[in-house]
């Protein structure tokens, strides 16, 4: 039968698995055996006549341990067996020979002494599940062959009565075995993940080196445009290659430490994702070893549906799959690889060499591999985990020589969900661009008028150009909030367009968002986008969410052009850091947003730059000689000196919780996982530096009335810019729509909605100079995104609602500077 046959290889493959890696316990058992039964039969004749002859079993079974003892000596092609072999030698051996012999010699002390020593070598030789097996098939064939044998086939009384201690002994050794096993598989874990955190510390420090010379060496490259040297696009290329195999090797030291350290996925950060948007995100972000293996990746998207996921892990989920894929490319040249979306499910199929049968069973367990050299095994143990926390699970069929498919079942999620949801992003979108000023900048009309028709739920202001020198006219006579910038264009490209405005060829527009809209290879075309200035990329064709979204992430998450020196100019940042290659690509990034840097190769000497000038923010590196970071923070904290309430931003290569957990727990503010990316630097030290001087871990809770109503350093700064007037006419009304449309988000349940708002609210309030309103809308928005609930105090949209309208009010108020910054 088809589930026995199933069952008993399940059982052999487990009972394969607790010897092959260390088959001394079945040579050590054969030994054993091969002596113990004919030694054991000429000791018997020495005490009493014995009423059962067991010559011919006890042969039997030392024959059965010799040939285990034997096994290096098994022809080759019997060697396959050798463990199958093994499990019926054990049943032989022990349960039934001297449960077999107990009831032929009628029972007594010695043949329950014989049996008890049995279950305990059963015990021993096997996992608890074949232990159960062995014992139940060892047993039930002695008593059977015994009573079809014996002429006159009777039941041993103190045998029988003995049988509830031999219940309590197989009982409490499945208990002690489920134990046992439990606490070896957690200590190896244990023991995996402190090794893979050591490892991925040791690699995430080469890791920032190569990554920061990669970007340096980029910034010593002309702008790539029609006018660029030849071979400029080839070394380009080559570039981004490089910084999608450092984001790969970070992405596998992140899947790996989740993995070996079994993080659970929180469902409450799950959001409404695309399959289609995340396979078509998977292959333009993977990291391929080659325009070959790129090449041989395709998707097919019959019908797209929604899952409800976390995209991160999502992308790793399908890397993983496409990675285990495309490492066969090199012996089958002829392989390809297709992605294909339908209802509810994603799969990922591959013309390889396929997976042998034996091993299907135990795919998706940690620590297996199939087929490959090397591997930790742990790749597909992840994609479970992944998929088992988005309530769907993973799938393989293969025929060997053939295919390999996988298959991703995920949960329907409402059609009404999925609506609202659209809605809300929509909502949240128009909520940022309405009156704002587009420009798409696009040769061919056709594509402009589709570009146009899916911008209009934002209620913004859309202009066209028709090429890059249209364009440039338009950006010289007036300013725009974002450029939609087509790459390939007749007289000016984008490239050159992108140039001209950074250079200040349009002063009013030199640090407008820019997004490459293009049908050029993501992969291809990053590099040289972000090197032109760009701030965001997103492909043709795209559905009207894919460019929504990537209109508003461009506005909401500005590049490092835009995000730099109105953030950071004239702060002091101090970084400690043992490494002084890590402080070397750390401080670059801070130098070039316009800090000053202090830089200290221990703690004790970070603390003595903060007792002798102090510091705006501190990025501490938690692995230092000596002092540590963590202990720093707390004698940092626990001087009680004026300095003592600067922020401190760890930077560690271990983001596993306990270290966050520790982190929050010495007092720190916030960690950056090394490498460390420009973009988190900057957004990570953001509301540390923005505004006025923010509080530390004990000033939060201070009242609203602690900090002062406006910023006058700030607004003094931009009345000096010749900005004041456009800052209040443009931001003002933003603010009182943000907190319009609060209370109703708030009163409908709607936390996603209200989290968009708090966001938009947080940085507007920032960039207005409105410290008492950044403070209270950053004490509110802070706890609701890190926890996904609402504040417990009532009256909190009230309160935002009142200070929003009196710091308005102080704002448009006539008068000097001096007025501005009455409470």
């Amino acid at each position: 039968m088809t589930w026995l046959r199933t069952l008993m290889g399940d059982l052999l493959r487990r009972h394969r698995d607790y010897h092959q890696h260390e088959p001394l316990m079945l040579w050590y058992a054969g030994i054993l055996g091969a002596i113990a039964f004919p030694t054991f039969y000429l000791l018997r004749f020495t005490k009493t006549v014995p009423v059962y002859d067991d010559l011919s079993i006890r042969i039997v079974a030392a024959v059965a341990c010799g040939l285990l003892m034997l096994r290096n000596h098994w022809p080759a092609r019997l060697k396959p067996y050798f463990f199958a072999y093994s499990y019926w030698a054990l049943i032989y051996s022990l349960p039934f020979a001297f449960v077999y012999i107990a009831l032929k010699n009628d029972g007594g002390t010695i043949a329950v002494g014989n049996t008890l020593m049995a279950v305990f070598f059963v015990i021993l030789m096997t996992d608890w599940r074949n232990m159960l097996v062995m014992l139940a098939i060892g047993f039930s064939a002695a008593v059977g062959w015994y009573a079809l044998t014996d002429p006159d086939p009777s039941w041993p009384a103190d045998y029988v009565a003995r049988l509830p201690i031999l219940v309590i002994v197989v009982v409490g050794g499945s208990f002690f075995k489920l134990a046992l096993e439990s606490a070896t598989s957690r200590k190896v874990r244990e023991a995996y993940a402190s090794l893979a955190g050591t490892i991925a510390h040791e690699m995430r420090n080469p890791l920032s080196r190569v990554k920061h010379s990669m970007e340096q060496v980029e910034l010593a490259l002309p702008p790539p445009g029609a006018a660029s040297p030849r071979g400029l696009d080839a070394v380009y290329r080559h570039l981004r290659e490089g910084e999608q195999a450092v984001q790969r090797g970070v992405q596998l030291i992140a899947m790996t430490l989740d993995e070996v350290n079994a993080r659970p996925m929180d469902p409450a950060q799950f959001t409404l994702l695309s399959a289609a948007e995340v396979v078509d995100k998977a292959l333009q972000e993977f990291g391929y070893d080659s325009d070959e293996a790129r090449a041989r990746v395709f998707v097919d998207v019959q019908e797209d549906f929604s899952f409800r996921g976390d995209e991160t892990a999502s992308l790793f989920l399908l890397f993983n799959l496409m990675r285990n894929a495309l490492y066969y490319l090199p012996s089958h040249p002829q392989l390809q690889v297709k992605l294909s979306v339908r209802a509810q499910r994603i799969e990922v199929f591959d013309t390889g060499p396929g997976i042998p049968a034996d091993a299907l069973a135990t795919l998706f367990e940690p620590f297996r591999s199939a087929g490959k050299a090397g591997g930790t095994g742990l790749g597909l143990a992840y994609c479970n985990r992944v998929m088992q926390s988005f309530g769907g699970a993973i799938a393989c069929e293969s025929v060997l020589g053939e295919y390999t498919r996988f298959t991703l079942r995920l949960p329907s999620v409402d059609p009404g969900i999925v609506e609202a949801h659209a809605m809300v992003l929509l909502e949240r979108a128009r909520a940022l661009f309405s009156g704002k000023r587009l420009l798409v900048v696009e040769d061919d009309a056709a594509q402009r008028m589709t570009t146009r028709h899916k911008l209009r739920v934002l209620d913004a202001v859309v202009d066209e150009a028709a090429d890059g020198r249209r364009a440039l006219d338009l950006l010289k006579r007036q300013p725009y909030d974002l450029v939609l910038l087509d790459l390939n264009m007749p007289v000016l490209d984008g490239y050159a367009v992108a140039e001209e405005l950074r250079r200040g060829a349009a002063s009013a527009n030199r640090d407008v968002a820019l997004v490459a809209y293009t049908s050029e290879p993501a992969h291809l075309a990053r590099a040289m986008t972000e090197r032109a200035g760009m701030d965001g990329f997103v492909s043709k064709p795209c559905s009207q969410m894919q460019l929504v979204g990537a209109l508003e992430q461009a506005l909401r998450r500005p590049s490092r052009h835009r995000l730099l020196k109105p953030q950071l100019a004239g702060r002091r940042i101090l970084l400690a850091d043992d490494s002084r290659y890590n402080r070397r690509a750390v401080a670059a990034y801070l130098r070039d947003a316009g800090a000053t840097v202090l830089e200290a190769d221990h703690a004790q000497a970070a603390i003595e730059l903060l007792r002798g000038g102090g510091a705006d923010a501190v990025l501490m590196d938690l692995n230092m000689p000596g002092m540590d970071g963590l202990e720093a923070a707390r004698a940092i904290r626990g001087a009680r000196q004026p300095w003592s309430d600067v922020p401190i931003i760890a930077l560690t290569a271990h983001s596993e919780d306990a270290v966050m957990e520790a982190t929050r727990a010495a007092g720190m503010n916030g960690f950056l996982v090394k490498p460390v990316e420009a973009r988190l630097l900057y957004e990570t030290l953001r509301p540390w530096t923005d505004g006025a001087s923010q509080p530390g871990p004990a000033a939060q809770a201070a009242p609203d009335d602690a900090s002062p109503l406006l910023n006058v350093a700030r607004l003094d700064s931009y009345r000096q810019l010749g900005m004041l007037d456009e800052l209040l006419g443009d931001y003002l009304p933003e603010i009182d729509r943000l907190v319009t449309s609060l209370e109703p988000a708030a009163a409908r349940g709607d936390l996603d909605a209200s989290l968009g708002i708090l966001h938009s609210l947080l940085g507007m309030s920032g960039e207005a100079g409105a410290a008492a309103l950044y403070q209270l809308v950053r004490r509110t928005y802070i706890p609701m995104v890190e926890l996904r609930r609402w504040p417990p105090e009532s009256g909190w949209v009230a309160n935002i609602a009142a200070l929003a309208k009196h710091t308005t009010e102080a704002l448009r108020a006539d008068g000097d500077a001096r007025a501005l910054g009455v409470n």
